[in-house]
């Protein structure tokens, strides 16, 4: 009796295992599990990220204004208490292991060092409407979308090596994701409200050029974005519940529906960067996927591009 309790024991906690964040390479391809529990997170649950470590990121922990991180084996815990007045919404990982978050209240983007937490103001302008999502080249030059929502405009921003912002385009729609392409050679941003994909091409210096139209959605809206080691580019569709995919000459690949109408944004990440981490608002929890490549910030997660 007390072997078959052992075994029985055993194979459960192989079970649960199995069933944990970062083992999932068996898991049929767009098929739709749940990372966390309903609620863990706020309703503005916000920009997944994973390090180095396979660590997963997302702000808006139990309570607005903090960070939350979930670990490979699927426990979670509050990571960090921003500081007073500021609030998370975009997440991004360089050098493996510092943190780049938008902080839309305050006008910041901050940078966290997960091994310290030691916290410091990476880059600050206060004419700014809020830095909403960003996207980071190889070279560590750092884009960020800007919406005003309540007149349904925006701008596009970068941030150089210095911490210093630099308006790129102004008088846009409701700018809100915003992704670099696989190559480094494209830089996407859309429009929520408008519901316009474009993309320009970006040179060494990352700068842009040949503004076009690349995709727009007939309803509904859009949130944040990213692209695959393939350059498809992964889309959430506020209100709609899915995950867009969308090939690099702009054609819909399919849609994934997500187990909620308000996906927010998505990560690569697992033991093989082909796992999709996608934060859901209405349920306030992160939901997953796998697909068929890994994502870009997943190759990128161990490259050192912020040099300071």
């Amino acid at each position: 009796m007390k072997n078959l309790l052992l075994t029985t024991l055993f194979v459960l906690l192989l079970v649960v295992n199995a069933c944990r964040m970062g083992d999932r390479q068996g898991q049929k391809l767009y098929q739709v599990f749940d990372v966390t529990p309903d609620s863990l997170f706020m309703p503005w649950a916000e920009g997944p990220v994973v390090d180095e470590n396979g660590c997963l990121y997302a702000v808006n922990y139990k309570k607005k204004g903090t960070i939350g991180v979930v670990y490979p084996d699927g426990l979670h815990e509050l990571f960090l208490n921003l500081p007073e007045g500021s609030v998370g919404n975009g997440l991004r990982i360089v050098e493996g292991h510092y943190l780049l978050v938008a902080d839309y209240t305050n006008h910041n983007v901050l940078k966290v060092d997960v091994r310290t937490k030691e916290l410091a103001i990476y880059a600050h302008d206060s004419t700014m409407n809020q830095p909403n999502d960003i996207a980071v080249t190889a070279k560590g030059i750092v884009f960020a979308s800007d919406p005003n929502w309540s007149d349904n405009t925006g701008n596009l921003w970068r941030i150089n090596t210095q911490g210093i912002f630099e308006l790129l385009e102004s008088d846009m729609g409701t700018t809100n994701g915003v992704e670099v392409s696989s190559d480094d050679q494209r830089l996407y941003v859309n429009e929520s409200v408008q519901r316009n994909i474009w993309v320009y091409d970006l040179d060494d210096q990352a700068n842009i050029s040949n503004k076009r139209l690349f995709f727009q959605f007939p309803d509904f809206g859009m949130d944040g974005m990213r692209c695959d080691a393939a350059g498809n580019l992964y889309v959430t569709r506020f209100d709609k519940g899915t995950v867009a995919i969308l090939s690099p000459d702009g054609e819909l690949l399919r849609e994934v529906k997500m187990g909620g109408q308000q996906p927010t944004n998505i990560a690569f990440g697992g033991e093989d960067g082909k796992t999709c981490f996608v934060t859901v608002a209405d349920r306030g929890c992160i939901q997953g996927f796998r697909t068929e490549y890994p994502g870009r910030a997943f190759l990128l997660a161990n490259s050192e591009i912020i040099d300071r």
